[in-house]
């Protein structure tokens, strides 16, 4: 266990930070899942942009790394183009 008080803080820092880490990661997987079950493309545009702001955002917190983002974000756009 930590003795110093700066060592307890960021003991409750990084546990507060690995929790949300967890929750938004989580939610951004199940959208990622979700969009890739569309069969519609009007809904697919619809759901494109929020999808492609979650990753971003993502990326831009370092929970995952920006090119697996980029990633992502091009395989949901062929699929959104490949759908009828």
């Amino acid at each position: 266990m930590a003795n110093h008080p700066s060592a307890k803080k960021r003991i409750r820092q990084s546990e507060a930070r690995r929790l949300q880490n967890r929750y938004v990661s989580r939610t951004t997987r199940n959208s990622v899942r979700k969009f890739r079950e569309l069969t519609s493309k009007e809904e697919a545009q619809k759901q494109y942009p929020e999808v492609s702001s979650m990753l971003d955002k993502l990326a831009k917190k370092n929970v995952i790394h920006q090119k697996k983002a980029n990633n992502l974000k091009s395989k949901l756009a062929a699929h959104m183009n490949k759908l009828d």
